[in-house]
């Protein structure tokens, strides 16, 4: 049985094919890569991106939406039959009630400190308490921190977690009482 004759022969390239316009359609076609969620729900596919933004209060262009004004002198504005051209009317007011809300929300402390400097700062603190020249004397100090920076350290550390220093400086200070 013999070949189909197309299969066999070499592929050529298409100069006549305008690969730019090729690559702007298949973008286009391609769903909106959408992070928020609440935007992403709401989005029509068969809109364009300023009409869909349009319809949620949002602004595609913002340059558009909050205009710089230039000085100018005042200049009389008469309404045509009672209609202003500049409002639209705002389809989907929940997507920016859900924006605004999730806004508002306080940030999570998401800045942890490693365990490393956890216990270094620890350590530092338990053996040699405010002396910060003797921290940096200290052979446990393997990055010869300077006395500034060690104190640096144990300013971030406090700040950081002040409840759980507090909890380590009376355990500290408990230890000193039963000592003695």
């Amino acid at each position: 049985m013999p070949k189909a004759k197309g299969k066999n022969r070499r592929r050529k390239f298409g100069y006549n094919v305008n690969r730019k316009r090729l690559n702007r359609q298949s973008r286009k076609r391609a769903a909106p890569r959408i992070e928020c969620s609440h935007i992403r729900r709401a989005w029509d596919g068969t809109k364009s991106v300023s009409q869909n933004l349009a319809e949620m209060g949002l602004a595609a262009d913002p340059n558009k939406a909050i205009p710089i004004r230039k000085r100018q002198l005042p200049v009389m504005e008469m309404e045509v039959d009672g209609q202003d051209k500049g409002k639209r009317v705002v389809k989907k007011p929940y997507v920016l009630d859900e924006l605004e809300y999730e806004a508002s929300l306080p940030e999570k402390k998401s800045e942890t400190l490693s365990r490393d400097l956890l216990d270094y700062v620890q350590y530092m603190v338990r053996n040699h308490g405010e002396n910060y020249k003797a921290m940096a004397c200290d052979e446990k100090n393997f990055y010869q921190d300077t006395p500034k920076q060690i104190k640096r350290k144990i300013s971030v550390y406090k700040r950081f977690y002040p409840e759980e220093f507090q909890a380590f400086i009376a355990s500290l200070q408990q230890v000193k009482m039963d000592q003695q």
